[in-house]
């Protein structure tokens, strides 16, 4: 039940009252006396986050005093090195916090979130915008070249000056001080709106209390949705969300096509109902404050602004590449429609395929096409199984081993937690994994740290990883099965995973996942290529109740299909990004009417009205929320990585030892320590191309 807001103001109030009597025993502020270091989540209440940050506000800022106040000339190791030290306690919290914040959340802690995102971009732009500190910065970077510094340091010390630059250290008075309102209100919003999708999407219900409405669909589903309604106090009936592991099924299989228009409508709708949870406003005024703080830079754009450090370096480079694969792409789509309303009319049925029937039809066409449907082979994925084989890739590839372990802390009971080790059994990190949905937690993938990888004083600092998921949870007379796709996003973000267990360098900002956008997602995609080979798939993919091995002939059909449809995932997902792109582009302060101004971007490259942009601008995470704003292009042209880089695998053998030892130490290893185009070539001996990666799709 949702508590009215004044008793959530007040809960927080009580929070921070009560943070002055934990004062010394606040777990936040000490050592964690646990197996490796990993947060004491169940001594960590609300009541101790907000002394935490300002204490660790309190200790960056006396290190940051100390190097601005530091007699000596400004040298690297007192400059740089030293600011890469800074921070310590507060980088802890936040990582807790946020990720916390993300996975298992309350209202508490989204009131915290709220209070504690300004103080967080204030202090941010106190020191970005600190000009003793930014000429001591300045003065090491200008005699460089002089120093005798290694390939890391240079990159480290070239990307502090590159910062300071990009963060404002170069404005004037007046414009430090609106670039700092802007970074409060963009800190702010941007919580809010993550915030409106989560509560949207756990509000919706499809309530069904007629059997008959459950025809088609599958015994998992039909479980699960009953089970749901009993959590919720629908004894007796079965009850649908818009979280993924519910709706997709239902939209697949379900005969009932109002209720697949119902439901789908729902989830593509969420931030677009002129509500409480309304995100209109919310986007477009950040889309114009993006525009504001980007000129007040000095650059076009945003988008100028995010790309100039990435591998694209500009948008027109972006726009160049995803015209590339929207023509073929598009033209593939329009031929499965065309196969998809050929099977309406065969049937007798007088409507026009829509996006709502998109799921369900396809899958009738692959099922008479290549005599293959998810239900054939979920049973063969079970979530343990495939967690298991992704690990026992990472082990022939690179000797590495995953020992679950129940002596380490977890912050929820779903959660299972595992020791990585060398082949010689030298610790690496530790690895939570958490993928069924809840309330609690916001929808989709993702990896992330509770601590990352450097080195301290010499010390390796060993990382403690997170990945995180939303597959369908186990049923009474069933395990966690998984689908496909399922399967795919689990290496995924085990790849992402392997990227921060793996890194191998000093200076924090440049270790494991610190690279740019447009690389960073080589390595979770290269991962889904192991996924699928048959010797891979032998490895894991079992089935649940007699344990034989997927058959050659369903791992056939499987391969036969793998380009079904890719002409709807490809244009749903570059509509996306041509969308992300053009709100990015946007040279107006003027806050657009969101609707039409989607519509527009929409319209300009041609999307057929029965595919829907994978994400609408009003729940678009990625761009408004996580880090990817004028990026999610970067999948796609990860795509291109990997599937050039898996060629070299296919042609030298999947789990060749040299190669494997290359991508190692040259692509997860290496982290942001150099160019991502230099990385690249050391390990493959070439830029990439793209005749992979259309190939790979079907799409020539």
């Amino acid at each position: 039940m949702r508590r009215p807001i004044f008793l959530v103001v007040l809960a927080v109030m009580l929070v921070i009252s009560c943070a002055q009597q934990v004062g010394i025993d606040n777990p936040l502020l000490s050592e964690f006396d646990t197996p490796f270091g990993v947060p004491p989540f169940e001594e960590i209440k609300e009541a101790h986050y907000v002394p935490a940050f300002q204490e660790g506000i309190r200790m960056h800022n006396e290190e940051i005093a100390a190097i601005v106040e530091d007699t000596e000339s400004p040298t690297f190791e007192n400059t740089i090195a030293a600011m890469e030290g800074s921070g310590r306690l507060l980088d802890s919290v936040a990582s807790i916090f946020f990720s916390l914040n993300s996975a298992n959340t309350n209202e508490e802690m989204q009131a915290i979130a709220k209070e504690i995102a300004p103080l967080l971009a204030a202090h941010g732009d106190n020191i970005a915008l600190n000009s003793d500190l930014f000429q001591k910065v300045k003065t090491v970077y200008l005699q460089k070249d002089d120093l005798g510094l290694n390939t890391e340091q240079n990159k480290v010390l070239t990307d502090y000056y590159k910062n300071f630059i990009r963060g404002g250290a170069d404005l004037g008075g007046e414009d430090k001080a609106t670039l700092r309102e802007i970074n409060q209100e963009l800190s702010v919003l941007s919580l809010q709106f993550g915030e409106n999708i989560l509560k949207e999407t756990n509000r919706f219900e499809l309530i069904i209390d007629n059997e008959k409405d459950l025809a088609g669909l599958p015994e998992a589903s039909i479980v699960g949705a009953a089970e749901t309604a009993t959590s919720r106090g629908y004894e007796g009936k079965w009850v649908f969300t818009t979280s993924k592991p519910s709706m997709v099924p239902f939209i697949q299989y379900a005969e009932n096509r109002d209720l697949r228009e119902k439901i789908y409508k729902a989830y593509i709708n969420r931030g677009d109902n002129d509500d409480e949870f309304d995100n209109k406003k919310i986007l477009s005024r950040m889309a114009a404050l993006r525009v504001k703080k980007a000129n007040l830079l000095g650059y076009e754009t945003h988008a100028h602004f995010i790309l100039e450090q990435g591998m694209a370096k500009n948008p027109a480079n972006v726009y160049i590449f995803l015209d590339k694969i929207w023509l073929p792409a598009l033209a593939k789509a329009k031929e499965e429609r065309a196969m998809m309303q050929k099977m309406i009319d065969d049937e007798g049925d007088d409507f026009k395929l829509q996006s709502w029937d998109w799921w369900y039809y396809a899958e009738k066409v692959k099922k008479v096409k290549y005599d293959l449907d998810e239900e054939m082979i979920k049973p063969y994925f079970q979530l343990d199984n495939v967690i298991n084989g992704a690990f026992a890739v990472a082990n022939k590839l690179w000797g590495i081993t995953f020992e679950e372990r129940t002596d380490i802390p977890k912050y929820h009971p779903d959660v299972k937690t595992f020791e990585v080790k060398e082949a010689d059994g030298t610790h690496i990190g530790i690895l939570l994994a958490d993928y069924f949905p809840r309330e609690s937690k916001r929808g989709g993938a993702w990896c992330g740290t509770y601590r990352q990888q450097c080195r301290i004083d010499g010390k390796m600092i060993t990382p403690i990883v997170n990945n995180v998921g939303n597959f369908q949870k186990p049923t009474a007379d069933k395990p966690a099965l998984l689908t496909w796709d399922d399967v795919l996003t689990l290496f995924h973000e085990f790849g992402h995973g392997l990227h921060n267990l793996l890194s191998a360098g000093t200076y924090p900002s440049v270790t494991a996942t610190n690279v740019a956008t447009d690389f960073v997602e080589l390595p979770s995609q290269i991962m889904e290529n192991w996924a699928g080979e048959p010797e891979v798939l032998a490895m894991y993919a079992t089935h649940y109740e007699t344990g034989e091995v997927i058959p050659e002939e369903l791992v056939t059909k499987m391969k036969n299909a793998s380009k079904f449809n890719q002409g709807f995932a490809a244009t749903e997902y570059l509509a996306a990004s041509y969308l992300d792109m053009d709100w990015h582009t946007l040279r107006d302060t003027v806050e657009q009417d969101v609707d039409d101004f989607e519509t527009a971007s929409l319209s300009r490259i041609g999307l057929i009205p029965e595919i829907i942009s994978r994400y609408r601008s009003t729940y678009y995470r990625h761009i408004f929320t996580s880090g990817y704003s004028a990026g999610y292009f970067s999948y796609m042209w990860a795509e291109v990585l990997d599937a050039d880089a898996f060629q070299a695998f296919k042609e030298a053998g999947i789990f060749d030892q040299e190669l494997a030892q290359s991508f190692r130490v040259n692509i997860l290893a290496a982290g942001g320590s150099e160019d991502p185009m230099t990385l690249y070539k050391k390990f493959r001996g070439k830029e990439p191309g793209i005749e992979p990666l259309l190939k790979k799709r079907g799409l020539i």
